[in-house]
């Protein structure tokens, strides 16, 4: 396909990104709501919630590919690493550090994120350079450690895109994904086992499969319209049949295997929202509803958590019984806070940045909004004048 007849805008990813940020609020909703994780004491019929790493995967398969969407159709240029690195803190950071502050006052005032307890100075420094995946400390909010795992990645992108267009998909993923694996089989029963932090070489290669998957959208006619669809399904039929036959907790327990094996799944998923198919799935992610979810998703991920705990260790206790009372209640009350509440964080924290590239264009904007007030305020006021001195005269002639 020639790149001048690519479509500008894949619709379609907003609505996926939506609907992850709300599985990732309904997994935190049952994760703290019944203790035992990954034996959870929840109902079995819950277990479907227990997935929220996997929708954080899908979080790194879809920035790697949202990302290389536009280098793809650019030679797989990114326009120079300053400049990358430079828009990608504009549009992360105001936000992340708007949640900071909220999570740290929540943590220090109402309840704390974990059971290390309150944050402290070096939460602030660690939580504030995003620092988290590389230096442990007391988190502020238990949902932060994939943005620091994000952040890291972000780094690596220009030399991702590098290999891409030198050497080619190929190389790439062999140069990215064969020292996990290496890694992964050198560990003593083949799977190593996970800390807190350095997670980032882990899921570089989650990263590296959607940066691949752009290419999509600067394919060629014949290979846009295989069944991507298809593909994705039957990429991920043997790990979900995997994960069915050995049960949710040997899942959990072996996320290494599991998250690199996903991948190639979640990444022809999004080939197939990319190429426009299936139309079902199309119409359903570009609905108001769910395409204004995606629109304040990031948000959402940010300060969901501290709600919902303090819900379910300050507020569901005084109401309702542990358990599936506690649950119900939570997502009576927590779910809907959370929602209003990030679309109220995002126009405040996330739109500006998004409709401005730079502090030079929010402060001519905002110049331009007081001038225009100013100027509505002083046209009205010589007509409220004589309105008043009429309504003066009428009063005169009235006495």
């Amino acid at each position: 396909m020639d790149r001048a007849q690519t479509p500008r805008q894949v619709m379609g990813l907003d609505g996926l990104r939506g609907l992850a940020a709300l599985y990732v609020v309904l997994f935190h909703c049952w994760l703290y709501t019944f203790p035992g994780y990954p034996d959870s004491s929840a109902p079995q019929w819950l277990d479907v919630l227990m997935f929220g790493r996997l929708a954080v995967v899908f979080f790194l398969v879809l920035s790697g590919f949202s990302l290389a969407i536009s280098p793809a159709r650019h030679g797989w240029w990114s326009g120079g690493v300053a400049e990358f690195l430079r828009r990608r803190a504009w549009r992360i950071l105001p936000p992340y550090w708007a949640a900071l502050v909220m999570s740290l006052i929540i943590s220090w005032s109402v309840v704390p994120a974990s059971h290390y307890g309150p944050p402290t100075n070096a939460s602030i420094l660690v939580y504030g350079l995003l620092a988290q995946d590389i230096f442990t400390a007391p988190t502020p909010n238990g949902a932060f450690w994939s943005i620091g795992v994000e952040a890291e990645l972000y780094l690596f992108f220009p030399l991702l895109l590098f290999i891409r267009r030198r050497w080619g998909a190929v190389v790439l993923a062999a140069c990215v994904t064969l020292p996990v694996i290496s890694r992964g089989l050198a560990a003593p029963d083949g799977t190593p086992v996970e800390g807190d932090n350095w997670l980032a070489p882990h899921l570089a290669p989650v990263f590296m499969a959607g940066l691949i998957g752009a290419g999509v959208v600067v394919a060629s006619d014949r290979v846009r319209r295989l069944p991507w669809g298809w593909f994705a399904v039957l990429a991920a039929a043997p790990v979900l049949a995997l994960g069915v036959f050995k049960g949710p907790v040997w899942t959990v327990n072996h996320y290494f295997w599991i998250d690199l094996a996903i991948a190639p799944a979640m990444t022809m998923l999004l080939a197939a929202v990319a190429t426009g198919r299936p139309a079902m799935l199309i119409r359903f992610l570009t609905a108001r509803p769910v395409r204004s979810l995606g629109g304040f998703s990031y948000s959402l991920y940010l300060i969901h958590l501290p709600i919902v705990m303090a819900v379910i260790r300050r507020v569901a206790p005084h109401f309702v019984a542990p358990g599936m009372p506690t649950f119900c209640f939570t997502l009576i009350l927590a779910l809907p806070v959370s929602l209003c509440g990030a679309w109220v964080f995002s126009r405040l924290f996330e739109v500006p940045f998004k409709q401005n590239r730079s502090w030079k264009s929010m402060i001519a904007l905002g110049r331009s909004y007081w001038t225009d007030r100013s100027t509505t305020v002083r046209q009205r006021l010589p007509e409220e004048e004589t309105r008043a001195s009429e309504s003066e005269r009428w009063d005169r002639a009235g006495t």
